[in-house]
C-alpha cells in the first residue's frame, strides 16, 4: 500500500438514527472517522428523498470533521451556495445527467471546496478521462444510488482498478472513494482494487454492538489488507533484485 494512500473512513449518516444523529456522529468521530458523508437526494435524480442544507448546518455544530456532500440531485449547481453557507467542505456530483460537468466542477472549486465526480455502477471508468485532472477525488458507486442497505456489486471491482490506473496516470494524489455495501467483508476487496476512501453506512450505524465497535471492526479489516499488500510488495521487490 502506497504511503499516500492510507485508507480513510467516511461514515454515511443516511443509515444513522436521526433521533440521535449528533450523538452517533460524535461516536464515529471519536472512533476515528476521517470525514462524514451526507447523502442528498431530490426524488428525481434518484427515487428517494433525503436531507438538505439544514441537516448540514446542524452537523457543522456537532463535529469538526470535514463534511462531504453527495449531491444525488438533478441540478446540483442551484444548491451549492446554500450548502457552502451551511458548512460543507466538499461536493460529490454525478457524471450521469449533468449537461456541463466541467462547469459544475469549476464552480465548486471557485467556492473553495473539494470536487469529486461520482460514477454509477453501469458507467464506464473511461468517462472520467477528460475531467479527472480537475478533481480532488473520484467516487465509484458500488451500489445503485438512492437507498442504503444495498448489497455490494462485485462487478464494480475491475472498474475500481481501472479508475485507480487512470488516476495514477492523469492525476496522482487524487483520491479514489467507494460507496455502497461496504463492510468488514467487502472493504478488503475494494482496498485491494485501489480504493483509498470508504463510505460505510449500515455497517457502522446499524451494528448492534454500537458505532465504536463497528468502526474498530472495519478498520481492522482494512489494516489487515494493508499489511498483506505491504508484504506482497516487499516480496515482489525481493524477487526483482
Amino acid at each position: 500500500m502506497r504511503s499516500q494512500d492510507t485508507v480513510k473512513l467516511a461514515p454515511s449518516i443516511l443509515a444513522a438514527d436521526f433521533a440521535r444523529l449528533g450523538e452517533q456522529v460524535a461516536e464515529a468521530e471519536q472512533a476515528g472517522a476521517d470525514r462524514i458523508h451526507v447523502d442528498v437526494m431530490d426524488g428525481h435524480f434518484v427515487p428517494n428523498l433525503s436531507m438538505g442544507a439544514p441537516i448540514v448546518q446542524s452537523l457543522r455544530r456537532a463535529t469538526q470533521l470535514p463534511l462531504e456532500i453527495h449531491l444525488m440531485i438533478t441540478d446540483p449547481d442551484l444548491f451549492l451556495d446554500e450548502f457552502v453557507e451551511a458548512g460543507s467542505d466538499s461536493f460529490l456530483v454525478h457524471w450521469e445527467g449533468n449537461d456541463n460537468l466541467h462547469r459544475t466542477v469549476q464552480r465548486i472549486r471557485t467556492l473553495g471546496k473539494r470536487a469529486t465526480v461520482a460514477v454509477n455502477p453501469a458507467t464506464p471508468a473511461a468517462v472520467l478521462e477528460e475531467i479527472v485532472q480537475d478533481l480532488d477525488q473520484v467516487l465509484v458507486m458500488t451500489v445503485n444510488p438512492g437507498f442504503g442497505h444495498q448489497q455490494f456489486i462485485r462487478t464494480t471491482l475491475p472498474k475500481i482498478e481501472r479508475v485507480r490506473e487512470l488516476v495514477e496516470r492523469r492525476k496522482p494524489g487524487c483520491e479514489v472513494e467507494v460507496d455502497g455495501g461496504i463492510d468488514a467483508t467487502t472493504a478488503p476487496l475494494v482496498v485491494r482494487a485501489g480504493a483509498t476512501v470508504l463510505v460505510a453506512g449500515s455497517s457502522i450505524f446499524n451494528d448492534p454492538d454500537g458505532v465504536a465497535t463497528a468502526m474498530k471492526r472495519l478498520r481492522a479489516a482494512i489494516d489487515h489488507t494493508e499489511d498483506e499488500t505491504d508484504l506482497a510488495e516487499q516480496a515482489a521487490l525481493q524477487r526483482s533484485r
